[in-house]
């Protein structure tokens, strides 16, 4: 097969795996963060409820779903469409930093093994800020080297632009930064660049003086952080995970196993670059996790690292792979995404295990109008003193309800099964023939034990009104009820 035929092969193949991971899921339900997205558009971030989580609408990135939304429509889609962008240019731009860091034909692998990472491709159909994140840490190292390699003022300038950008995207992206140094060093100390230290110094000075605002920003929040931790402590089992090594080890193993002719590996400072780039967003926040008592360490505050990841399995393979297998190991890898990672079992694959607009529709079309519905708030924050009895249904806490409007006679109830209902609440929701409980599964069975547990509800059974991931509907009803 000559070397166009198996371009134009290639090309086939990473259209049908974008077709299938990236582009099928984008008409799906929002999950529960994508809703919190759709009313920071909607309601704008200065709305009084995002007092209970003031983090959450401090982003650059609201103003593309906003436009996106403008132009296409309020739909799943148009909100998630600048996600998708954003992963585009990220996939394109890793793929051109592996062809100059690894080997020139090393791009169609690398692209290749960002598909292999789920976490890579959740982010293309999340109307989330880190798609965004990953596209700007990205062009923020492409130009970095492009700075690097000629010297020019004008490439100083693009680097320090884009990499003041980054942490406005999120606030947990700081320790990226470090890469940024260290390439910088590396280069430098190894007379690797014409860039000197004088101009260094200068141009991280200009990215931190304008990085104060935001740094103070992130200091004014940090008392409240104890307070929106979502996950326990991680172990030394969590990080390992965290680091994806199957991918780099089959990656290895692979090319070990084919290996022919001369091969040729990144140069030292390439390879410090990508070991920085796999290994220390992941170890950063793993220690601030630890040292500060409060976990930031979950999957979605560590998609910086995923590019790393796939340019570290690329470093690996190109330790073995002789040049002429680079396109063959390609075609490989990329049958693999697409076989492995299709799921296959459905047809239009869903974006997230959360169907919030298939239990909104079931409420509707099955309960009769006025049905009582019990909606614990799917976030954290809904609990005492934050939350109050009296809390507005039009607010942040509960912006699934705004996203999927559910025509009932709504009682928002906090996070958790604390505290106990008012009397009035609770006459009235025995006075009724039956009532939902509709939320997150652990949130709705927790309210459901609580409930019928209660002397007003002896005889009471709760029944499944359907299937939607793992959000659920429960129908309270007396047992004498048909």
């Amino acid at each position: 097969m000559t070397r166009t035929r198996r371009s134009y092969l290639l090309s086939a193949l990473l259209g049908l795996c974008l077709i299938r991971l990236w582009l099928m899921p984008l008409a799906s339900s929002f999950w529960v963060d994508e809703t919190a997205t759709a009313f920071v558009v909607t309601h704008g971030a200065s709305h009084p409820s995002f007092a209970a989580a003031p983090q959450v609408p401090l982003s650059i990135y609201y103003v593309l779903p906003r436009v996106s939304s403008r132009w296409f429509g309020a739909s799943e889609a148009a909100y998630r469409l600048p996600s998708l962008l954003a992963m585009c240019l990220a996939l394109l731009l890793i793929a051109r930093l592996a062809a100059r860091l690894t080997h020139p034909d090393a791009a169609w692998f690398a692209a290749f093994a960002c598909l292999a990472l789920k976490g890579f491709d959740y982010q293309a159909a999340d109307a989330r800020p880190y798609a965004l994140g990953t596209a700007v840490a990205c062009a923020a190292i492409w130009l970095q080297l492009r700075w690097l390699d000629r010297a020019r003022w004008s490439g100083a300038a693009a680097f320090a632009a884009m990499a003041a950008l980054l942490w406005r995207v999120h606030l947990l992206y700081w320790p990226f930064y470090g890469v940024l140094a260290l390439y910088t060093v590396v280069r430098i100390g190894r007379r690797d660049t014409a860039v000197t230290w004088r101009a260094a110094a200068l141009v991280y000075g200009v990215v931190g003086l304008s990085l104060i605002p935001v740094a103070a920003l992130a200091l004014a929040l940090r008392h409240d952080a104890p307070l929106h931790v979502m996950s326990a402590l991680p172990g030394a089992r969590a990080l390992l995970d965290s680091l994806k090594p199957g991918l780099v080890i089959l990656s290895a193993a692979a090319a070990f196993l084919v290996r022919s002719g001369q091969c040729k590996g990144a140069d030292r400072a390439s390879a410090i670059l990508i070991l920085a780039w796999w290994l220390l967003t992941p170890l950063a926040l793993f220690a601030f996790s630890w040292i500060t008592g409060a976990s930031v360490f979950l999957e979605r505050y560590l998609s910086l690292a995923l590019p790393g990841a796939a340019l570290a399995a690329t470093a690996a393979a190109g330790l073995y792979l002789a040049p002429k297998f680079w396109t063959h190991a390609a075609l490989v890898l990329g049958c693999g995404v697409l076989l492995v990672l299709g799921r296959w079992t459905v047809v239009w694959p869903p974006h997230h295990g959360s169907d919030w607009r298939g239990a909104a529709a079931a409420i509707g079309r099955s309960l009769p109008p006025g049905t009582p519905v019990v909606c614990p708030s799917p976030f954290l924050e809904a609990r005492p003193p934050v939350w109050r009895p009296d809390y507005p249904v039009d607010s942040f806490l509960y912006a699934h309800l705004a996203a999927y409007p559910v025509h009932a006679k709504i009682y928002p109830f906090p996070y958790a099964a604390v505290p106990t209902p008012s009397p009035q609440t609770l006459h009235e929701l025995a006075s009724a023939p039956r009532f939902a409980i509709y939320g997150q599964g652990p949130a709705v069975d927790a309210w459901r034990s609580s409930l019928l547990a209660r002397p007003e509800f002896a005889g009471w059974r709760a029944r499944n009104l359907g299937a939607f991931g793992d959000v659920s509907v429960l129908v309270c009803e007396p047992s004498s009820a048909r």
